[in-house]
């Protein structure tokens, strides 16, 4: 009696720990792998591997074109790494170097350099502060990758031409085409009214410039955890295709990254800067790193 109690408990024991190693495994493997001998860190105090462009302090009214003055004159925007605003910062935490976007303005920290076939990992948590057009929406941010062209070509001229990774509560990782730019996304369809919704079971559908499905598809779902909390983004691009990772999840799968010239002509976009918008809310950043990549790993690969 007491020896096949004995055993009953050891099988107990043996279940909750294969349980217990299973879930362990389970949550790993939502984790992106990170060698950090592999990468290069974009934040530092000085902020020195990026520049910053400013548009406007927005205000009730505008309607997406560029505002005017009292004698109806456009105002021009604030331009490239002008001093004394104080939108884009860094101050330490728990020994660490954060970048403050303080939201005030709509603009960008755009890296120097330009990025093709790489892996962008970064996290960011909400501020308290909202602006003016927000102060009753949604906080909103977002990273802008293969950007090229002149500065504020988009949206206020506050951005340039670019694919759109959205920072938004409770939206990130949706995509947003900007400027002429276009791209393919596993998604399901809009249907009597609703946005088009990714999803890794779906057939591409085109997006952005001369896309049938318009320039905005939702993420596939809701992963960004609770405000003041950090949240791991990662962005992994290759030949064109990229893909769109919240926390740990693939929350959107794209391809076809491309842009439409001044003649209607598709032309391939597979490189450029990365902006950090300003977008009338206060966030902040930390961990910012990126690598190159030859191959887009066989698990990543498989979405495509």
């Amino acid at each position: 009696m007491i020896i096949k109690f004995t055993r009953q408990i050891s099988k107990i024991i043996i279940s909750i720990f294969i349980l217990t190693f299973s879930h362990s495994c389970s949550d790993k493997s939502k984790q992106i792998p990170a060698d950090d001998s592999e990468w290069t860190q974009l934040i530092d105090e000085n902020l020195n591997e990026w520049d910053s462009y400013l548009s406007f302090k927005h205000q009730v009214g505008y309607d997406g074109t560029p505002p005017l003055d009292e004698s109806g004159n456009e105002i021009a925007p604030i331009g490239l790494n002008k001093p004394g605003f104080g939108v884009f910062s860094t101050i330490t935490e728990n020994n660490e170097v954060l970048i403050k976007v303080s939201g005030e303005y709509y603009g960008c920290l755009i890296s120097k350099k330009e990025y093709e076939n790489y892996h962008l990992q970064l996290k960011f948590k909400w501020g308290d502060k909202k602006w003016i057009p927000r102060l009753d929406r949604l906080k909103d941010s977002g990273i802008l990758y293969h950007s090229i062209g002149p500065f504020g070509a988009e949206h206020w001229r506050s951005w340039m031409m670019s694919q759109e990774f959205q920072i938004m509560e409770a939206h990130t990782g949706d995509f947003w085409s900007q400027a002429t730019s276009a791209i393919d996304i596993r998604a399901y369809a809009s249907e009597s009214g609703l946005n088009p919704m990714a999803h890794e079971s779906q057939d591409f559908l085109s997006f952005g410039e001369g896309g049938e499905a318009g320039n905005y598809c939702l993420r596939s779902n809701n992963y960004e955890k609770k405000p003041h909390e950090w949240n791991t983004l990662d962005l992994i691009c290759f030949n064109g295709k990229s893909l769109h990772i919240v926390n740990g999840e693939v929350v959107m799968v794209l391809k076809n990254s491309r842009y439409i010239n001044e003649i209607g002509e598709e032309i391939p976009m597979t490189k450029g800067k990365i902006q950090l918008q300003s977008e009338a809310a206060e966030l902040f950043f930390k961990d910012i790193k990126i690598k190159s990549i030859e191959k887009f790993s066989p698990e990543h690969a498989a979405f495509f």
